[in-house]
């Protein structure tokens, strides 16, 4: 059985299709049934064969876009735009106190989803009632986080580059503060928060290669006997250098820092 990926969104999840014997090919727009109805996708992972036994029943693509389905989907993002604004002063007519995020109409034009954010629990009954109204079609609300905030919006990190929740991740990755002591960063909130507010995602990237290399590092303090046979003290680490700054005992008055490979030295039990 052959799969292809399709993502409906820029950095949306990537779900998988039955091609259903269609020539498709990596970047073709393709028209398919989602859990929100109907929608275009592009093409993200080109057909290929299914090699583990899948459980859940795969979706067929209902068809490839033509020109007419790339048209009518390139002009539900302008009526998108039109939507927000209306949602959004909508809201500020009724005071209510949430954030509009994101406004986003299904490929059919069945339904008509706003994503927002807010402190507590809203009852925005009234607002969906006047939005039905003015747009005639049904009306969903989705409360998101503000990590999906971010995801959606965009931004720039403190590295200068697009946030990458925005840019390549698919899905949001888990990250702990173990993971920055282990890079040697910095505990402050501010150094290591992303634009959200909550750790960066970024942690993730070099978590593997960090916890790989600190296991082979000794421990700051320890004991160790240097080439020429010295005994000293460990005062320092670079992880990823792989090496270590060591006080040496010269003489009964003179001590001296010197830096080793840890292929160069023996720690002392």
């Amino acid at each position: 059985m052959k799969i292809i990926g399709v993502r409906f969104r820029e950095v949306g999840k990537i779900c998988y299709y039955d091609p259903d014997d269609i020539d498709i090919d990596v970047n073709d727009r393709v028209i398919a049934e989602t859990d929100r109805g109907v929608e275009c996708g592009r093409v993200i992972l080109a057909p290929r064969e299914l090699s583990n036994k899948y459980d859940n029943p795969i979706k067929k693509i209902i068809r490839k876009a033509d020109l007419e389905d790339v048209v009518r989907y390139e002009e539900n993002m302008k009526k998108e735009k039109e939507a927000f604004d209306i949602c959004k002063a909508k809201i500020i007519e009724l005071d209510l106190p949430m954030k509009l995020i994101l406004a986003e109409y299904t490929f059919d034009n069945a339904k008509l989803l706003f994503y927002f954010t807010a402190e507590c629990r809203v009852d925005f009954r009234e607002l969906v009632k006047i939005l039905a109204s003015i747009f005639r079609v049904r009306i969903e609300l989705r409360q998101v986080g503000v990590r999906d905030e971010t995801k959606m919006v965009g931004g720039v990190g403190s590295c200068g580059r697009a946030l990458c929740c925005h840019s390549y991740l698919s899905d949001f990755v888990p990250v702990s503060i173990k993971m920055a002591k282990e890079q040697s960063l910095s505990l402050n909130p501010a150094k290591i928060s992303g634009v959200c507010g909550r750790l960066m995602c970024c942690l993730k990237n070099e978590a593997e290669t960090y916890e790989y290399l600190n296991k082979k590092m000794p421990r700051e303090g320890a004991s160790v006997c240097t080439p020429l046979g010295e005994v000293g003290v460990i005062v320092s680490t670079s992880v990823l250098r792989q090496t270590v700054k060591v006080l040496v005992n010269k003489s009964e008055d003179a001590k001296e820092i010197e830096e080793y490979s840890l292929s160069e030295i023996r720690v002392q039990a």
